[in-house]
């Protein structure tokens, strides 16, 4: 496909790496197939996007991926350019889909991994933090470095557990593939 058909809508670098992370056990490559993903710096932005990437702007077709606080922006972007509810909406956030989807267990692995494994122990014994849930924990501890550890979880996913928000947007680049082939 020639030039950009496609623009996914995502609210931050966490959310395009954990994508691009995903995409090739699908056998995709957004670029390959004329999307990209589009890090917007935070939701409130998705006004912006949505007026300079879709209709009345650069004429693409807009997908997007966003935390449940924030879908009420997507709504609101996505009506008010005449477009329908092709945005996704994670279950509290992206970190949360990964971790339910992994397990503790898994997503601990993922942290040893990554070599952290200490540095876990020790936010744990903090007293901020004992008597968390563990995926709380987890949750707040990767959340200084959330793009690796999007990209790790994405990684370490088997395809049948990728969550439904998430499969869901590489479905609608799976549809653009369908369309360059075409």
């Amino acid at each position: 496909m020639n030039g950009l058909g496609t623009a996914i809508l995502v609210e931050g670098e966490s959310d395009r790496a954990a994508l691009l992370a995903l995409a090739p056990g699908r056998g995709l490559d957004p670029r390959v197939l004329g999307a990209a993903i589009v890090p917007m710096g935070g939701a409130t932005n998705v006004g912006r996007f949505v007026a300079r990437l879709g209709p009345r702007g650069a004429g693409l077709r807009l997908v997007g991926l966003c935390d449940a606080a924030e879908e009420r922006h997507f709504a609101r972007a996505f009506a008010g350019a005449g477009l329908g509810r092709d945005f996704h909406v994670c279950v509290d956030d992206l970190e949360d889909e990964l971790i339910r989807a992994l397990g503790v267990a898994g997503v601990e692995q993922v942290i040893a991994g990554q070599g952290r494994e200490r540095s876990l122990r020790i936010y744990r014994r903090q007293p901020a933090h004992r008597g968390r849930p563990a995926d709380r924990q987890l949750h707040g501890f990767m959340s200084n470095n959330k793009e690796q550890y999007a990209r790790a979880m994405a990684q370490a996913l088997a395809p049948e557990r990728v969550p439904g928000p998430l499969a869901a947007v590489l479905a609608a680049l799976e549809v653009a593939a369908g369309e360059a082939s075409a």
